[in-house]
């Protein structure tokens, strides 16, 4: 059985007590450093990672729609397959929030791993970002995705093409700013 609750809770902005959580083959690293890390240095290397690094960052929408009006269409698609199986979105966070993702997983696997399944693009893009940055956060993201079935060789090219492009830009409604605009 996956440990998605295990891994939506080592994979949210750190809380004191959370080191104990484990016992998890693969996340044992990552729990080792959890324990050998004081708190505070837990929440820099978090922030640091997660919140400023937008290659990183753990809203899987933004890395397939950027910050444009789509984005808000899937968050809100997002939440209708949460209330859906009875289990309505409630957290404080939006629901393309990988721990969020996570937690429904656990409530309700079947619906849960197959919507993980449909972001396996950022969730790639987000893991060779962390082993780039040498992050312990690379382990928990390995973990959740050899969860998950094999990518597509679509879900492959997809991952491939916005990591060389990065996520899409609105430009509507931009024009007044554009190069070259008269004044």
């Amino acid at each position: 059985m996956t440990p998605w609750k295990l891994l939506s809770v080592l994979l949210d902005y750190p809380e004191d007590g959370v080191a104990d959580a484990g016992g998890v083959e693969e996340i044992e690293r990552f729990l080792a450093w959890q324990r050998a890390t004081p708190l505070e240095e837990r929440r820099q290397v978090y922030v640091q990672t997660f919140d400023f690094d937008r290659r990183a960052t753990l809203y899987l929408t933004y890395h397939t729609h950027g910050d444009r009006r789509q984005r808000g269409m899937e968050l809100v698609r997002i939440k209708r397959r949460y209330a859906e199986t009875g289990l309505p979105f409630t957290a404080g966070e939006l629901p393309d929030y990988l721990p969020a993702l996570l937690e429904f997983a656990a409530l309700s696997p079947d619906l849960g791993v197959a919507l993980l399944g449909e972001f396996r693009v950022p969730l790639e893009l987000v893991r060779a970002r962390l082993h780039e940055l040498n992050s312990p956060y690379a382990d928990p993201l390995d973990a959740v995705v050899a969860a998950l079935p094999r990518p597509t060789r679509a879900q492959v090219a997809a991952a491939r093409r916005l990591a060389e492009e990065g996520p899409p830009t609105e430009l509507v409604g931009l024009e007044p700013f554009a190069a070259g605009a008269a004044s």
